[in-house]
């Protein structure tokens, strides 16, 4: 067949298995699938496209020439923005940010660009940081206290690094070179006071009130002026707060009078060891062991009182409170090293003074005294209005121990009040042993951050002496003697003692909770709504 005829007709492709018989002399042909044209003509006109009508918000798949329909888009970008909100997931938190919840929330920051003596604001910041430790506080008041004040000098990329006894600041602005300054804090003490003031100080300075140079010397007489209260007024009030919560317990006058001694020579003993630089765990574990050796010598010697109870009311004033309250804040909050650190020294002093006890009760018994009958469960011996006149006394005894400022002495011992007879009431409930002194500490801590913000102070000084009666200290002295002396009451001892450290960290998780259920109630105390309130 000619190949024009081919061309012409243009029949189907063969099948991949049959071959094409060309004549002999003609010219070779590729293969007819090769010479198939599977367009059409370009000089032939092609129709006209018309465009489908297609429902509304669709479009048929891979067609290109139809637009989406733009409410359909509008619905999906408002709905990405619901799922991922205004920034990515991934986007780095402003470090100014930390500042919201805070009681220096909203700082007034200059608008002039960042100081040029950085240094300076750094070695102020630390100041403060350092001041705040060594008074008390938590890592989150300190680092927001640092942000803060950083902030309102110009200082915005900045990083906080804070460990259990340290501070690091990293100043690191843009094409210049970084700064890195640290500071260990190697020592505490009580001065509830000095904190308040440097919260004052923090506060003066965010609210754009003073200057670097005038906040320096504000610090530095913060740091060396003295403390409120005198250091016989200190040893007295550990005496008295002993006598009113033994009275508050369950003890009777001679009990009380017996705690009063025993904490009174603890005190002392206390300051002679300091001298001696002798380590804290030593001096709780002898603090311990002198009240409980008084306890039993006297009961021993056939006084009526009973020595569970006046041991109860000495180790009170020696249980770590601070520092457990702090600990279980700085865990919530996102500091698992300052946590960390601050649960060991406050388990180490928990342990020093379950040692002492338990040395005491081993000698006593060596020495032949008699079994004591610790299963009693103990009440208070007055009426109920006396009773809670105790429970003031003690309160306001503990806040000339933690030498807290003078103004808030007696908001402390009300809230305290408070919130015992917030205790009796979830007692009369039938929540348990365990939940309502957790109950009691959310109430004491939600109402202490209200009081103490409005009155220009963190939270913790006023919780933190209010919570210090609901400690279980008779629970410990228990089970220390169940371990200790009797035999068949080890395994008494064994759970007596985990339920009384149970108890403990719901005390300090409770103020924490309260802390953060007061933030509503405090949040005009903040930043610039504070400052409107002011003028």
């Amino acid at each position: 067949m000619p190949t024009a005829a081919l061309r012409s007709t243009r029949p189907k492709p063969p099948p991949p298995t049959t071959s094409v018989v060309q004549p002999a002399g003609s010219k070779q042909l590729r293969p007819q699938t090769s010479r198939i044209r599977t367009t059409a003509d370009p000089r032939e006109k092609r129709p006209a496209r018309t465009r489908k009508s297609v429902p509304p918000g669709t479009a048929p798949l891979g067609s290109s020439s139809i637009r989406p329909d733009r409410s359909s888009a509008a619905a999906r970008r408002m709905l990405r923005k619901l799922v991922q909100g205004e920034s990515p997931p991934t986007q780095a938190m402003s470090i100014v940010e930390r500042l919201a919840g805070s009681p220096y929330a909203n700082p007034l920051v200059r608008s002039g660009g960042p100081d040029a003596s950085a240094r300076k604001t750094l070695d102020l910041a630390l100041g403060m940081a350092e001041t705040m430790f060594r008074y008390g506080a938590g890592a989150l008041e300190v680092e927001t206290a640092i942000i803060a004040v950083t902030a309102a000098f110009g200082l915005e990329s900045i990083e906080v690094d804070i460990t259990n006894q340290s501070v690091l600041l990293n100043y690191s602005p843009k094409d210049q070179t970084p700064i890195t300054v640290m500071r260990v804090v190697r020592s505490w003490t009580n001065n509830y006071a000095g904190l308040g003031l440097v919260h004052q100080l923090v506060t003066d300075i965010i609210d754009g009130g003073l200057s670097r140079a005038e906040a320096a010397n504000r610090l530095n007489e913060i740091t060396q002026q003295p403390k409120p209260f005198p250091r016989w007024a200190v040893t007295v009030s550990a005496g008295v707060f002993a006598a009113a919560i033994v009275g508050f317990i369950g003890g009777g006058p001679l009990a009380s009078l017996v705690g009063f001694a025993g904490t009174v020579m603890v005190s002392l003993l206390q300051r002679v060891l300091g001298k001696w630089r002798v380590p804290d765990f030593f001096t709780t574990a002898a603090s311990g062991f002198v009240v409980t050796a008084m306890a039993m010598l006297f009961w021993s010697m056939e006084v009526p009182i009973s020595p569970g109870i006046v041991v109860a009311g000495g180790i009170l004033v020696m249980l770590p409170t601070g520092r457990l309250v702090s600990a279980v804040q700085d865990a919530i909050n996102g500091f698992p090293v300052t946590a960390s650190g601050r649960f060991l020294s406050a388990f180490l002093t928990f342990g020093a003074l379950v040692a002492g006890i338990a040395v005491a009760l081993v000698m006593g018994a060596l020495m032949g005294m008699g079994q004591l009958n610790v299963t009693d469960v103990a009440s208070s011996q007055y009426s109920f209005a006396v009773t809670l006149l105790l429970l003031a006394i003690a309160l306001g005894a503990i806040c000339v121990v933690e030498q807290s400022p003078r103004q808030l002495v007696l908001p402390t011992v009300l809230i305290g009040v408070a919130g015992f007879l917030v205790y009796q009431g979830a007692e009369a409930g039938g929540m348990g042993p365990r939940l309502t002194p957790a109950v009691s500490a959310i109430f004491i801590g939600m109402v202490a951050r209200i009081v103490a913000l409005r009155m220009g102070a963190p939270q913790l000084i006023v919780a933190v002496p209010a919570i210090l009666f609901l400690f279980p200290g008779l629970a410990i002295f228990r089970s220390m003697y169940g371990l200790s002396i009797g035999t068949d009451e080890m395994y008494q001892g064994v759970v007596g003692l985990f339920d009384a450290l149970t108890v403990i960290l719901a005390i300090s998780g409770g103020v924490v909770l309260g802390d953060n259920l007061g933030r509503p109630f405090t949040r005009n105390l903040n930043g610039n709504d504070r400052r409107n309130r002011r003028r």
